[in-house]
């Protein structure tokens, strides 16, 4: 049996195109003698200078003398056409022997700069085992090389005559094995969408969460301006954790209630979470008053009851952190104030772009100010995408391993109901196609709740949707209609994330700051994946700029 790295593949969920990648690690494995290793992209990658085998090569296999297969596996259908086999990816095509090239020449970079011109061979193969090619003179791929259909049975046997098992060593085989075995650190996601069965993990390297809390004034009041993605969530849950460990009591508010629910999951029992109405309704129920969440302007009423009612020191604590505050008010900053202890420490995260109520931005006098522009959450194609949206003057900083994501681009004309709720519905089936899970997808709405053409839906075809009713219990819970697909808009799915994410309804008449700043904080949602459904004069002034 075949070395395969990393080894705990066997236990991994599998998502997107890895499922079909698991069945042929599985052939390789028995196959191949154990004399070879395979290193494989289900859940590796490297970091070092953006090379990522998860982003082509979804296999490298390495001989007993060192000699190095790039495998692509490209699943489903194909088309030949004159410019060479393609690969459809919704309303976009991309070329199967150019990607592979792209791969091929970057591996080549990485290995003269490591081992030395000369020193090494790279085969290729490309593996394509639900398709037949026609016409191997247009795939762009040695046909020796292709492994189709037709062939697939043969497999392994055409990848061990590639790479002999009988020849001399390389002398530089040792230091290969060194280079695509290089371990990663894993943190967990703290963002990661509420109830995913697997658990999706980045490695934030000089991150907010590793460094950040190594800062040392007094008074403590620390204002971090990071990017979606930056590991301000998880930063939060860590100085609740350094807090809870040193005997403190930490609380945390945010703005949105489902971010505030998903935080009260991974923060420590001890520290209180809540978001910004939530808190104000637990003291003013305290004071022996009872909101009316059946009124128009409940927020309003708790708003002006908080402000109004003494703090004792049961609701005093030594570190507060304010998650979201972009979308905070001026007049809220002293209301919470009065629950911070004399000498205690104050954290205030942001982020000024993820603005999309366009509220003036909260004045904090003397407090210092750090800031953090790299996304470490989102594909580094996808960041790209988003740079061409929201324009040159955006600091947006790659962190991800994570490449070759393909943004998909869906489109309805008219703009009825229906078309909506099927190009919806497309999107979601072209999601499952690629192997995510029904629970890795968050369907969310370009628009608010209020104008959403979805939010009435039960149902997209066979997809039950999970959706927040719009109401509240007696004691202010949100409740959610039971489905397997998540839907919310992108104003309530902020400061959380999902594999999948399928942003939909987007339209508007013009590319402008504030449909910009939703197509922003929609898309870096994604961990893996984004589709977009957009109505034409949307999609037409996104792909303009791609």
């Amino acid at each position: 049996m075949a070395r395969i790295v990393p080894d705990d593949w066997k236990s991994l969920a599998a998502t997107g195109a890895a499922a079909r990648e698991r069945e042929t690690l599985a052939l390789l494995e028995e196959a191949l003698p154990r004399e070879y290793t395979v290193y494989h992209g289900v859940h590796w990658t490297r970091l070092h200078e953006g090379f990522s085998v998860f982003g082509e090569a979804d296999f490298v296999i390495v001989s007993p003398a060192g000699r190095v297969m790039i495998v692509e596996q490209k699943t489903g259908f194909l088309r030949e056409t004159p410019k060479g086999l393609v690969k459809v990816y919704m309303q976009t095509e991309r070329n199967v022997a150019i990607a592979l090239a792209r791969t091929i020449e970057g591996l080549h970079r990485r290995f003269t700069a490591a081992f030395g011109a000369g020193t090494y061979f790279i085969e290729e193969l490309l593996y394509c085992p639900d398709h037949i090619v026609r016409d191997a003179a247009i795939s762009g791929v040695n046909p020796a090389r292709i492994v189709d259909a037709t062939r697939k049975d043969k497999l392994v046997s055409i990848i061990r005559d590639a790479l002999p098992e009988d020849e001399a060593r390389l002398p530089c085989a040792s230091k290969i094995h060194h280079f695509l075995a290089d371990e990663l650190a894993l943190a967990p996601d703290a963002s990661a969408l509420v109830g995913q069965a697997g658990t999706l993990v980045t490695r934030l390297a000089g991150g907010l969460a590793t460094w950040a809390r190594r800062l040392e004034f007094a008074p403590f009041r620390l204002r971090v301006i990071g990017t979606a993605g930056s590991g301000k969530t998880q930063l939060a849950v860590q100085v609740m954790k350094d807090a809870v460990a040193r005997g403190a009591r930490p609380l945390y508010v945010c703005f949105n209630r489902p971010l505030a629910d998903h935080i009260a999951r991974v923060a420590p029992p001890e520290a209180k979470v809540a978001n910004y109405h939530q808190l104000c309704d637990w003291i003013v129920r305290d004071s022996g008053h009872a909101p009316d969440f059946q009124s128009s302007d409940v927020f309003e009423q708790l708003e002006s009851a908080f402000a109004g009612t003494p703090i004792d020191a049961r609701f005093q604590y030594d570190v507060l952190i304010v998650d979201e505050g972009q979308d905070f008010q001026q007049p809220w900053v002293p209301a919470l104030e009065r629950l911070l202890k004399p000498g205690g420490a104050w954290w205030w995260l942001e982020d000024p772009l993820q603005n999309l109520y366009m509220r003036e931005s909260v004045a904090l006098t003397g407090w210092t100010v750090l800031r953090e522009s790299t996304n470490y959450r989102s594909p580094r194609d996808l960041l790209g995408f988003i740079r061409k949206i929201v324009g040159p003057g955006l600091r947006l900083d790659a962190g991800s391993p994570f490449d070759g994501s393909d943004v998909s681009i869906s489109t309805y004309e008219d703009g009825q109901p229906d078309e909506i709720i099927e190009a919806t519905k497309r999107a979601i089936t072209h999601a499952l196609s690629l192997g995510f899970r029904k629970q890795d997808i968050a369907v969310l709405s370009f628009r608010g709740r209020e104008g959403s053409a979805l939010t009435a839906v039960d149902q997209l075809g066979p997809h039950r949707l999970r959706a927040f009713t719009g109401t509240y219990d007696l004691f202010g819970n949100p409740e959610y209609r039971e489905g397997d697909v998540l839907l919310e808009s992108i104003y309530r799915f902020k400061g959380q994330s999902a594999p999948c994410v399928v942003l939909t309804e987007v339209d508007f008449d013009a590319l402008d700051d504030q449909a910009a700043r939703k197509i922003f904080v929609g898309a870096t949602r994604a961990t893996m994946k984004l589709i977009v459904v957009a109505s034409g004069r949307a999609a037409r002034a996104i792909e303009a700029l791609q």
